[in-house]
């Protein structure tokens, strides 16, 4: 037996030992960057901006209703004006969505913490996987908050692990957009059926149907809350815990942050020396008595409305949810004049949910207000089974929200057909919901626009980590294709 182990041995050194395993080390290494070239070079070609988009997609609806809905370009003008404005409340919330999540993460308990954790991973690859499970976990919570929490946790690690690729921790920052943030507290399509005064008049027609969903609402306890989406989301930071350890490059082939010409300041600043108030304004400007107060009022608000909720889970909407990041806001900035600035800081990235919105609205209107929506709805029914309809949806929302990225905004123009649908083939209403969301996340991570406030914190481009969000995608797909088919099947009709 040993001379077999030492014939054996003889003439192999260790690298022609492990060489079949180097070789598909380097493979594997390589394939993401290889994806990253030929994706972003056809991306930055072919795809515009995303408002573009909207503007084509009104152009297509209104041919479409012509066309297909037998309408006449009078009522099509008029059904797209009339509902232009239907969207205002929510676009303001969506947008709120966005500015009280900056103003949670950029407070200064939530940089601490986030300093903390940057020192914590002991490796390049352990550093990179607690960033992408953190974006997922704190995406769940608040989208808003995730893209900002991530994107700084992501910049203090380079700068605690300045050896590690800072393309993809960078990518990783953003995953929680990319897989379970629509299935969580602030997915606005579930939250959207669950809030009344949000939904159109007719989506909740449709939802009633003949009286199956009286007041045609969808609580989130048939959405986010039941153990099928749950599940969903824990496989999912599973797998895609997995794939960033294994996409994450080693140390021969990655990129720091230095490399790429970022330089990293520390999260926590020294503090700016105070200057002397000199007028009785400034005082108040400065003042945490004012904080403190507005907290505890607004802390007061909360407890009583939830105390006094028949349903507490049904407690939660928009309104509460963005209500109660502001709250903490105002607690952990202390002051107003600290509050006001984290406020400025964090409108500009509200731009793009402002402006397409209200063309989502009009575009819904003219689909609701002629025959598109019972046309769309009989395809889907020709198209699908009760058991096939849930993955076609999510393929449907995965594809279309390439087109429109819009955090939740075009639920607003697929809700009246795919509901319709779901209700003619008895597809539970609120996994329907859920398999939307699933495939809305899906399209983020081939569609840099939601990238964007993330990539400026970090100082890249989307060339930079969309190489590394497509291969997530490509592993994630099948996936939660096969999630909804299967734990579709578990779920009765209407809810």
């Amino acid at each position: 037996m040993a001379g077999r182990e030492t014939r054996r041995g003889e003439g192999a050194s260790p690298s022609r030992v492990r060489r079949p395993y180097s070789r598909f080390a380097r493979a594997w290494g390589l394939w993401p960057s290889r994806a990253a070239s030929t994706f972003t070079a056809w991306a930055e070609r072919w795809i515009p901006d995303a408002f573009v988009f909207a503007l084509v997609a009104t152009g297509a609806v209104f041919l479409a209703g012509l066309v297909f809905g037998h309408e006449g370009p009078t009522s099509l003008v008029s059904a797209w004006g009339k509902d232009f404005w239907k969207l205002v409340p929510f676009t303001m919330q969506m947008a709120l969505v966005i500015v009280t999540g900056y103003v949670l993460a950029s407070s200064p308990p939530v940089a601490r913490a986030i300093a903390r954790l940057a020192r914590a991973p002991r490796t390049a690859r352990g550093a990179t996987v607690m960033v992408a499970v953190f974006s997922m976990l704190t995406s769940w919570i608040n989208w808003g908050f995730s893209l900002i929490f991530s994107a700084l946790l992501a910049r203090e690690t380079a700068r605690n692990r300045p050896e590690a690729d800072y393309r993809a921790l960078a990518a990783s920052s953003f995953l929680g957009l990319g897989s379970v943030w629509a299935q969580g507290l602030s997915g606005s399509a579930a939250l959207q059926m669950a809030t009344p005064g949000m939904v159109q008049p007719k989506i909740r027609e449709i939802v009633e149907g003949a009286g199956a969903v009286p007041g045609g609402l969808i609580p989130l306890t048939a959405t986010i809350f039941t153990w099928q989406s749950l599940l969903s989301v824990a496989i999912e930071i599973a797998l895609v815990g997995a794939v960033v350890w294994a996409y994450t490059p080693g140390p021969d082939r990655a990129r720091t942050a230095a490399q790429m010409g970022v330089t990293l300041e520390p999260i926590l600043a020294a503090p700016e020396p105070r200057a002397q108030a000199a007028t009785p304004g400034e005082r108040l400007e400065h003042s945490t008595a004012l904080n403190l107060a507005v907290f505890a009022l607004g802390a007061t608000y909360l407890f009583a409305t939830f105390r006094s909720a028949a349903d507490k889970i049904a407690a939660i909407d928009l309104d509460a949810i963005n209500f109660g990041f502001l709250m903490l806001g105002v607690l952990l900035h202390g002051t107003p004049a600290r509050l006001m600035r984290a406020v400025r800081e964090g409108t500009p990235a509200t731009w793009g949910v402002i402006l397409q919105f209200p063309f989502y609205a009009g575009i819904a209107g003219m689909i609701t207000h002629s025959a598109l929506n019972a046309r769309m709805a009989g395809a889907f029914v020709r198209l699908s089974s009760r058991a096939t309809f849930p993955p076609l949806i999510v393929a449907y929302s995965a594809l279309l929200g390439v087109f429109v990225p819009s955090g939740g905004g075009k639920w607003v123009i697929e809700a009246p057909y795919i509901l319709r649908a779901a209700e003619d083939l008895h597809v539970h209403l609120g996994w329907t919901v859920a398999v939307y969301n699933l495939g809305e996340a899906l399209a983020n991570l081939v569609q840099p626009f939601w990238m964007l406030p993330t990539l400026a914190i970090l100082g890249l481009k989307a060339r930079d980590v969309m190489g590394y969000t497509f291969v997530v995608f490509l592993v994630l797909t099948p996936v939660v294709l096969g999630m909804a088919t299967w734990l579709g099947g578990t779920l009765g009709y209407p809810l």
